[in-house]
């Protein structure tokens, strides 16, 4: 019953990709230790993409899944040593809550099955290896801005 889930689920998200296509998944900037999630917000990813934010920031970008998209993030941060900060900001996704699921990996961690501790999500599992989650929990401080969208207030807790 789990794999046939699995595979209607892996079928509704190439099935959306392909008729929902979202250009950009993220924009490097010219920083070294900040990055934004912008969770669902495509447009506020984009005016960020355009803005002197982008000079402050090492990445930018969204993140839509509680499972795959948190092990990018893992894998990311493992790459770059100097990441330190992510801004969660954004409209949070219905049902998966990716952002949410982001919180409680930094809180919480990881079962021994790779089950986020507390994330509310249909699947919070990550693949990422135990070690890579324990530094990824140390190394990135998180702050939790979750249903801002306004580049404002985002630039008021970047550039106080």
């Amino acid at each position: 019953m789990m794999l046939i889930m699995k595979r209607l689920e892996d079928a509704a998200g190439k099935l959306c990709k392909a008729l929902l296509p979202i250009k950009h998944e993220y924009y490097l900037g010219a920083g070294k230790a900040v990055a934004i999630c912008t969770l669902s917000s495509i447009d506020l990813l984009e005016t960020i993409s355009r803005s002197s934010l982008m000079n402050k920031v090492l990445i930018a970008g969204r993140l839509l899944s509680e499972n795959k998209g948190i092990d990018a993030m893992i894998a990311f941060a493992m790459k770059h040593p100097e990441l330190k900060l992510i801004l969660l900001c954004g409209k949070e996704v219905r049902g998966h809550r990716p952002g949410q699921a982001l919180l409680a990996l930094a809180s919480n961690g990881v079962d021994s099955s790779g089950r986020i501790n507390g994330a509310v999500g249909p699947d919070p599992i990550v693949t990422s290896c135990a070690l890579d989650v324990e530094i990824f929990r140390h190394q990135v401080q998180i702050i939790d801005l979750i249903g801002t969208v306004d580049i404002g207030k985002i630039l008021q807790v970047l550039v106080p």
